[in-house]
């Protein structure tokens, strides 16, 4: 029978881990060290953390198979599996909603990143402006790609809001990445990775030089842009659409194209 004593520990070592996940200290994938390190670092008995650790687990906030230790969970995709994010992906429309979101919190979340950030915060910031000029110089769309969302996820870390970190977390990955903004499609309008890199650039250097109405302003030019040049995409595409099922019948006639 476990002590009152141990329970309270393995109570507390949860509630201590729990908390770096939280704050975003622990991210998503991020693997715990080894079971015996991981206890002289807490000083506890292995046999206490492991009850704190099964405590995370069955909450869902640790997942690991047998032999490869334990990871964060990955809570963002598991929330976006929600059938009601699904149905809503499957909409086209819904992309400007998203956008029109992003507007909201990410514009409070760059003025609260120039007021509060630290200057761990703000060296992630700079990194990752030099990854994306990086990546620009070098012609890589993928690379930018990358850069690109891990200066919007510093800035939310750099806000220190644990609500605005945890649910952009969330929304940044299958959201964005899956169907509604996919850079493939923006870099087929003229000059789109010059402009978001001077976006980026702007909201990034108002951050580091702590003014928060210019990193406000910068983050909301940005994302209007995005949901401007995605509009435009979508009405191209659209035209297209129509064109191609003229020109083929809708699909219902013998007409042979090009007679």
């Amino acid at each position: 029978m476990k002590t009152i004593k141990a329970e309270r520990a393995a109570d507390l070592v949860a509630k201590h881990i729990e908390g770096l996940i939280l704050e975003g200290s622990l991210r998503p994938g991020d693997a715990l060290l080894p079971e015996r390190e991981l206890a002289e670092r807490l000083d506890l008995s292995r046999p206490t953390l492991r009850d704190g650790l099964k405590i995370l687990e069955d909450r869902g906030l640790l997942a690991g198979k047998e032999g490869r230790g334990l990871r964060v969970a990955q809570l963002g995709a598991t929330a976006i599996s929600d059938p009601l994010i699904e149905m809503l992906l499957k909409k086209v429309e819904v992309a400007d909603d998203y956008l029109e979101f992003r507007d909201v919190v990410e514009s409070s979340a760059a003025a609260m990143a120039a007021e509060r950030a630290n200057e761990i915060d703000l060296n992630n910031v700079r990194e990752c402006l030099d990854r994306i000029n990086h990546s620009y110089e070098k012609g890589n769309p993928a690379e930018e790609a990358t850069a690109d969302a891990e200066l919007h996820m510093a800035i939310y870390e750099a806000s220190h809001n644990v609500v605005i970190l945890q649910i952009m977390r969330a929304l940044s990955g299958k959201l964005r990445d899956d169907v509604l903004l996919n850079r493939q499609r923006l870099f087929t309008l003229p000059y789109t990775r010059d402009l978001l890199r001077d976006q980026h650039r702007a909201i990034g250097t108002a951050i580091l030089e702590r003014n928060a109405d210019a990193a406000r302003i910068a983050a909301h030019t940005h994302l209007a842009y995005l949901r401007s040049a995605t509009r435009e995409i979508r009405e191209a595409e659209a035209k297209l659409g129509i064109s191609l099922r003229r020109l083929e019948g809708g699909g219902l006639s013998n007409r042979k194209t090009g007679h």
